[in-house]
């Protein structure tokens, strides 16, 4: 360790400092325990919870948390929460809800990948409040993208290929 830095007070900073070190868009920790990912987007924490892993009271740091990810956070029954980047909603979410939230930026929503609006899933959960709710909702709308990727790619393809 060298003398600028300090050493992290709780497993939250310690979550924040791999997230950044290890290139990680997601980690989460409950006990001994730890979950990490790459993937983007909600796509770490669905798999999570079909996998049913044990999250219950558990930190995570992540990339981006909009509300999306706040409810998901919600439903997996997390107590602390850091994001590079938070949407105001997700912080009203992970407040209202009694989880602990640190940001390094908070913004008034997630932007789509493309720059041209809300994130689709944020935008999917604007009026929902219920966790398990937003959860159904949020694979609904993860696999109709899933599906217009999917159709966009064989459109290109047959167009290439012409």
């Amino acid at each position: 360790m060298s003398e600028r830095e300090t050493p992290c007070p709780d497993r939250l900073c310690t979550l924040r400092a791999r997230l950044e070190s290890e290139n990680l868009t997601c980690i989460l920790q409950k006990g001994d325990n730890v979950l990490t990912s790459t993937q983007t987007g909600i796509r770490p924490l669905l798999e999570w919870i079909d996998e049913k892993q044990d999250t219950r009271d558990g930190a995570a740091a992540d990339k981006i948390v909009g509300k999306a990810a706040a409810l998901l956070y919600v439903f997996m029954g997390v107590r602390a929460v850091y994001a590079e980047v938070l949407s105001a909603s997700g912080l009203r979410t992970l407040q209202a809800h009694g989880i602990r939230a640190e940001y390094g930026t908070l913004t008034d929503y997630i932007v789509n990948r493309a720059g041209t609006g809300m994130c689709p899933m944020e935008e999917t959960v604007q009026t929902v409040s219920d966790p398990a709710e937003a959860l159904a909702a949020l694979r609904a709308t993860a696999a109709r993208l899933r599906a217009a990727s999917a159709q966009k790619t064989a459109t290109d393809t047959a167009a290439f290929s012409s």
